[in-house]
């Protein structure tokens, strides 16, 4: 028995409420290691009155890794106490008890014993982790504002360039604008999304607009709040979410607050609002790559053009907090995006979700954290976080052919098991995006490739994300080829994959709840390269089967026409299955 593998927490991801009485519990051991796995649990008051202790609940496997095996189970507890230990047997018959203070040999001296078991108190309902119910059925659209349409051509910037006719760059403009989302949400609501992801729209000189002049005012050449109102209320008539995307890392240097530090040094009342370690603040264009040097304050990403906001300062937490609520009060916004979010301090996070929350309990907050989010994914920061693990782990394997199928599904797995169940349901599922190359790029621009790495991804746990343009076939490669013009003209545009992708977004819609709260299985064969993915709830089952190899698979028996939901690249006769390489089917499953 590989003791040493064994790994349990109590009031984290290995043990909390799930929903309003339900509590989830996990137990981690060695692959293969142990044959079953029970749970002894009860109400830790009735312990020394009641045999409960004698009384063991069976767990399930529910993911299996190259390195762990994982055991989870749902108990009811109606007055939200608990104590409990695991009950664990290996392969060959020798059981023990494992507890907060380790394991102990399995006998009734051990069942009787305290510190053979772990104790919560009490679970609060205020401590529960929560989501917004809306999030899970919420299929979003990514829109770079200057490069999506240009709908007020008499707000375009000095020098715009005609719209798609010459390659993007991180200086030029094309008048993208406002009005140009509402002329197309008739449009959006067509493919199925229904969330809107802006990126930041406040005003700022370049045309990402990540670097804030002024976070109380619609950058003039996007429009103005009137017409921000217009569009989240337009929006939300025809079923969107809005999600806007908020910079409180760091402020643009062209800001009000850095001109008067420039100017007035120590003696500037925004002295203390910055990270300042030595005064003046300058920064020296130099030719040496370690060009941070030269910055004598601290930047995003040493760009001298970013300052650094100081959160700990309570008048910089007080001004970007009404920055925060002034938007969701005066515009009705449903969701913000944090950029560079794990680079702002905790405390201020915790604030800000108290605060958001106040206003509106069902906001939605997204963190940008590209690592594992877990100190930020507790309750009391975010609800969720922009994917980018799940999204390597699949571009590892289906693009650049750097894993296995078994260790994709092992990456995936472990990402799933490092988060409550409903933290997994709020992730952010983007295959790309303004900070990545696009999806088709990746894909070496195999459309069939694209197609099948979609339909994966909308299956799992998460929410998917449409980068604008992706539907219709567009290229690009790293910022700034990635934030090209939207192609409008369907003559150039590709209608049969857009098509294809309209469909797969309505299937993750009709079965939204089951994709996102569905237990998960997976039946991997790497010889053919051949992926089984289940999602299972009380009364349904979809699959998909995929080819991920360069050979025809062919399964006899395997489906019926009448549960047939979508196919690529497939043929079924009479129950036989054939997928070509990167052929999928989805089908529903009787029980």
């Amino acid at each position: 028995m590989d003791t040493k593998s064994f790994y349990h927490r109590s009031e984290s991801e290995y043990a909390y409420l799930y929903s309003e009485n339900t509590v989830h519990i996990r137990f981690r051991s060695a692959r293969g290691d142990l044959k079953k796995v029970g749970l002894i649990y009860g109400d830790p008051y009735l312990f020394q009155k009641e045999e409960w202790h004698q009384k063991t609940t069976w767990m399930k496997k529910t993911a299996v890794t190259d390195r762990f095996d994982y055991w989870q189970l749902s108990i009811t507890l109606p007055l939200r106490r608990l104590m409990y230990t695991f009950y664990v047997e290996d392969q060959s018959g020798v059981a023990a008890l494992f507890g907060d203070r380790g394991v102990f040999p399995y006998n009734e001296t051990n069942l009787k014993f305290e510190n053979s078991y772990f104790k919560i108190p009490y679970l609060h309902e205020i401590d529960r982790t929560k989501i917004p119910e809306w999030v899970t059925e919420t299929v979003w659209y990514q829109i770079f504002p200057e490069r999506f349409a240009n709908g007020d051509p008499t707000n375009d910037p000095k020098g715009v360039e005609p719209w798609g006719k010459v390659p993007p760059t991180r200086t030029n403009f094309f008048g993208g604008d406002l009005q140009g989302i509402i002329d197309h949400l008739d449009d959006l609501a067509d493919l199925g999304v229904n969330g809107l992801y802006l990126c930041p729209i406040f005003t700022s000189p370049t045309n990402h607009k990540y670097d804030t002049r002024d976070y109380f005012t619609v950058d003039p050449h996007f429009g103005d709040i009137h017409l921000l109102k217009h569009l989240v209320a337009a929006a939300h008539q025809k079923g969107f979410k809005v999600m806007l995307d908020a910079v409180f890392n760091h402020i643009g240097d062209a800001s009000m607050q850095w001109q008067d530090v420039l100017k007035n040094g120590q003696r500037s009342r925004y002295a203390d609002w910055f990270h300042i370690p030595r005064f003046p603040p300058v920064y020296q264009p130099t030719d040496d790559p370690e060009f941070a040097r030269s910055i004598s304050y601290h930047t995003f990403a040493f760009n001298p053009h970013m300052p650094k906001w100081n959160t700990a300062n309570p008048e910089v937490r007080a001004y970007l907090l009404e920055i925060a609520r002034f938007w969701v009060e005066e515009c009705d916004i449903d969701a913000w995006r944090l950029d560079v979010a794990n680079e702002v301090d905790h405390h201020f996070w915790r604030k800000f979700h108290e605060e958001l929350l106040m206003i509106k309990p069902d906001f939605y907050i997204l963190g940008e954290v590209w690592n594992s989010a877990q100190p930020w994914l507790q309750g009391e920061e975010f609800h969720g976080v922009m994917n980018y693990a799940l999204t390597d782990s699949i571009l590892q394997f289906f693009c650049r052919k750097e894993i296995s199928l078994s260790k994709m599904k092992d990456q995936i797995d472990e990402q799933l098991m490092m988060y409550r169940w409903q933290v997994d349901e709020a992730m952010l599922n983007a295959l790309d995006s303004h900070d990545t190359p696009r999806l088709l790029t990746v894909c070496g621009e195999d459309k069939e490739l694209l197609l099948q790495i979609l339909a994966f991804t909308y299956l799992l746990p998460g929410e998917p994300c449409v980068y604008y343009g992706t539907e219709v076939g567009m290229k690009g490669g790293a910022d700034p080829l990635n934030r090209a013009c939207m192609v409008w003209e369907e003559a150039e545009q590709d209608l049969t994959l857009k098509a294809r992708i309209r469909k797969l977004i309505h299937i993750r819609r009709r079965f939204a709840a089951l994709f996102s709260k569905g237990e998960l299985t997976w039946q991997i064969d790497d010889e053919r390269q051949l992926l089984k993915l289940f999602r299972r709830s009380a009364d349904t089952t979809i699959a998909i089967f995929l080819n991920a190899g360069t050979s025809k698979v062919v399964l006899p028996r395997e489906i019926k026409a009448t549960g047939l939901i979508d196919q690529n690249r497939c043929q079924i006769e009479r129950g036989r299955l054939e997928i070509a390489p990167k052929g999928y089917v989805i089908f529903s499953m009787k029980k």
